[in-house]
């Protein structure tokens, strides 16, 4: 098992580096967002040999997480986690950018792609996938799921993290991550602002024909590609010739359990011409 960044190193998985061996040596400009209750920090061991191999990588806070807490409110929902990442494509004036989202990191994903589809090489959806316009994240959840997160509530606005046994219950397993990196995933967790999981994510469908990506980790590849086949209803825009689809089969957050083999494919999919 491969911890969080702050433990150590185990040796890489032995398909990561027959995938650097493969992936083009082309420079990519990374900007990678989290899911809920965590910073920038929890892609480090990702970004680390991405930055090795000469890619540039910003491993975004979203307001109100990490070490933004402060600037937590009930206001703080969709829209401003949206602003926030376009603000900064814009501000850091970044263009041909792979914007990748694991897990409700999708809000701000969607949101901003949609926004400034002109700086975006490449959109790629880590055990996650894209929001449809009007849709908030909590209508994708599964309904005890969703009543026990909103039953956890800290004054009625502050989500914390939830125990590992709700959350897989939501599809968030932590299959690959020993005993030492939970506890540290607990301990830098933060709260997250409930209005990010409920208020609605409005698009305007301008990121549609987008190259994008979807790295596959706690549905195994082969079922995703079964409800493709069947014509999914979450899954059958999946089978578009914009997609590129790849695995890493491990649990729901790759960027801990399996952090080099997570790297080597987001540089294999930026390369995908």
């Amino acid at each position: 098992m491969i911890p969080v960044p702050d433990g150590g190193r185990a040796a890489p998985h032995p398909r990561t580096r027959e995938l650097q061996e493969r992936t083009i040596p082309t420079m990519s400009t990374f900007v990678l967002v989290p899911g809920f209750w965590l910073g920038g920090w929890a892609w480090d061991a990702v970004a680390e040999p991405l930055r090795a191999a000469g890619h540039t990588v910003h491993a975004v806070t979203l307001p109100g997480l990490a070490e933004r807490a402060g600037e937590a409110s009930p206001e703080t929902g969709a829209q401003a986690h949206i602003d926030d990442l376009t603000d900064l494509l814009v501000r850091e004036d970044l263009r041909d950018v792979v914007l990748v989202a694991h897990s409700g990191g999708t809000i701000a994903v969607s949101g901003a792609a949609d926004r400034v589809p002109e700086r975006i090489r490449r959109v790629v959806w880590v055990d996650s996938g894209p929001l449809a316009d009007g849709l908030a994240i909590a209508d994708l959840w599964d309904p005890a799921y969703r009543a026990a997160l909103e039953a956890s509530l800290v004054d009625g606005w502050r989500l914390p993290l939830p125990s590992w046994e709700v959350l897989a219950s939501g599809g968030a397993d932590v299959a690959g991550i020993d005993e030492a990196g939970l506890a540290v995933i607990r301990a830098r967790a933060t709260d997250q602002p409930g209005r990010t999981c409920t208020e609605p994510v409005r698009l305007t469908g301008a990121a549609a024909k987008l190259p994008k990506g979807l790295v596959s980790c706690s549905i195994p590849l082969a079922q995703v590609r079964e409800m493709i086949a069947a014509g999914h209803p979450y899954f059958a825009a999946l089978g578009g010739p914009e997609w590129e689809l790849r695995e890493v089969p491990t649990g729901h957050w790759p960027m801990f359990s399996r952090p080099a083999e997570t790297a080597a494919v987001l540089a294999e999919l930026a390369a995908v011409e």
